[in-house]
Order: structure tokens, then C-alpha cells, then sequence
């Protein structure tokens, strides 16, 4: 939805293209971290920073479309009071088809599908799969520049955030076994966005968790501090509206998403309203070699 889409680019670690190297590029040395007398970063160490783990996050990339797992998705929808009144889960197996990412459903409400929905899975990623197979050249190409728009915004939007903000080093934390730094931000004073979508970033604070020795983005925990309206449809976020996200090393060579949370209190058009708490989870990583061929990775590494 439109909520986790926007706040999941605060980071704005944009993506590369399949042509861009897989290793870090030379200048991603370690960042000065050492804050001010009030323990703050300045501009020029945030910047830095940003660029150092985007950079980083580029290069997992690629790695990371080469990797299939299992999506456990959960909806909690809430009363007036805060309480579950209904829940809904899906659980899906993603996989690469022609350079798509493709979200095949498997269960419904932790159960297996029934053999009807089954087969009307599996027709959809069939009709999906031939659509791709048979693309045209003008077709694929128009794809590809459509992705390639949505990268270049996004890592236009990365600039935003690093002048959005006041950054203050908060310490370090051990998570999931790994060292890492914590790092928290709060809306600058009199910042003036270049892009129209970086206008709400003054609505959000939050902490990123940094992994010391790989400059990868470990965690990130985003809260909406005043309401946030998008776009003509008035689509409007409440405040305290929350989300979490959390990557992990897998197979000792990629970063790969762990777990994601949200509370979302929003309503659309002033009439439709939204109170949820959502959960996904991720599991079951292997690596897609090119012969097609599904092979299992080793234990997650601390």
C-alpha cells in the first residue's frame, strides 16, 4: 500500500540496474562518526554516511533478486478501542520471472490453498509467465524505463533525507548478533524540499540501525509525528501511524528483509477509514542459479 511504500524509501536506498558492479566501490570507507559536544552528527557526516550504506545497499542488489523465499503476510484490523476485530493472513512464495519480482499465493489463513484457488494460481503465473516470455523488445524496453524512472526518483529522494534531519549518534546495540550503530533522526528545522514527495518528511522521525562492519542498513523504526495527507484522493495518515523494518545476513554474502511492521491509522477521501496493525515476515531463502536449478543456503550469519 501507499504507506509502506513511501516510508520503506525514507532510507531511499534505490536500487541498480543489472549492468552496475556487485561490489562495493572503493570510496565506501568507514565514515568519521564522531559526534559533536551535544553528541550530534553534522550535515557533512550524515551525507557521508548515506552515501557509504546506500552505495552498499546497491551493490546487495543485485544479489538480492538472485534469492526466492516465503512472504507471511498478517492483517490485524482494529475497533474503536485499539482491539483485533478480524485477521487475515496469505502466505506467498516469491520468485524472479524475466527480470519481475512475482508473488505466487500458497496459503490462506496458514492453510494450504483449496485445489480450486490452487489452480487459479497457477493459471494467473502461467498467463503472467507468457506475457513475459513473449514480450516484445518496444515492450520490454518501455518496462525497463518505467523501473529505471522509479530508481532515479528514488535515489533523488536519498538527497532529501540527509537534509531533512538532525542526527544524533544514540550509541551502538548488539541486534540479531551483529554490532551495530544506532542513529536517530529528528525533522530539521526550516528544511526547505527540493522534491514535492519529500515534503512530508518533517511528519516522521525515527532510528536507523547501522551494521558496523558492513555499513548495511540493519533496521529501520519510522513514526509519523503529525498527519500526513497524500495526493487528490486526501488520503490522510494519523499520527502515530509506525514502521519497522528489519534486514539480515544471509548466506554470508547478501542482506535480505527479516521482518516488517506497521500500525496504520489513515482515512481516504474524509469517508473510508483504516485501523491496522500488519505483520510480514520472511523466510526460506534459496538461491535461483541460472540453470534454473533452487538451491538451499546455509544458516544465517551473526
Amino acid at each position: 500500500m501507499l504507506f509502506v511504500s513511501l516510508l520503506a524509501s525514507l532510507p531511499a536506498l534505490g536500487v541498480q540496474d543489472s549492468s552496475a558492479p556487485v561490489t562495493p566501490p572503493a570510496d565506501t570507507s568507514l565514515p568519521d562518526l564522531t559526534p559533536d559536544a551535544n553528541g550530534k552528527l553534522s550535515q557533512q557526516q550524515m551525507q557521508r554516511l548515506v552515501k557509504v550504506v546506500t552505495e552498499n545497499y546497491r551493490a546487495n542488489y543485485k544479489k538480492e533478486r538472485d534469492y526466492t523465499y516465503v512472504e507471511r503476510d498478517e492483517e490485524n484490523r482494529l475497533d474503536g478501542n485499539g482491539q483485533v476485530k478480524s485477521t487475515e493472513a496469505k502466505t506467498f512464495e516469491v520468485m524472479e520471472l524475466y527480470g519481475e519480482q512475482v508473488h505466487r499465493l500458497i496459503e490462506k489463513g496458514d492453510k494450504p490453498l483449496s485445489a480450486r484457488d490452487a489452480a487459479k494460481e497457477e493459471e494467473r503465473i502461467e498467463k503472467l509467465t507468457g506475457k513475459r516470455k513473449n514480450e516484445s523488445q518496444e515492450e520490454r524496453l518501455k518496462r525497463q524505463g518505467e523501473e529505471e524512472k522509479q530508481r532515479q526518483k528514488n535515489r533523488e529522494f536519498v538527497r532529501e533525507v540527509a537534509d531533512a534531519y538532525d542526527f544524533q549518534l544514540m550509541g551502538s546495540e548488539f541486534l540479531d548478533g551483529r554490532d551495530t550503530w544506532v542513529i536517530a533522526g529528528e525533522p530539521r528545522p526550516g528544511f526547505q524540499p527540493h522534491l514535492k514527495d519529500a515534503e512530508i518528511l518533517p511528519k516522521f522521525h525515527g532510528r536507523l540501525w547501522i551494521d558496523k562492519s558492513e555499513m548495511q542498513l540493519a533496521k529501520m523504526d519510522v513514526e509519523a509525528i503529525d498527519t500526513v495527507s497524500f495526493g487528490w484522493v486526501l488520503a490522510r495518515i494519523h499520527r502515530g501511524t509506525r514502521l519497522v523494518i528489519e534486514w539480515t545476513r544471509v548466506n554470508g554474502e547478501v542482506w535480505l528483509l527479516r521482518h516488517l511492521s506497521f500500525k496504520f491509522d489513515a482515512r481516504v477521501a474524509l469517508f473510508k477509514g483504516y485501523n491496522e496493525e500488519d505483520e510480514q515476515t520472511y523466510r526460506e531463502y534459496k538461491k535461483f542459479r541460472a540453470t534454473a536449478r533452487i538451491v538451499g543456503v546455509g544458516v544465517q550469519e551473526k
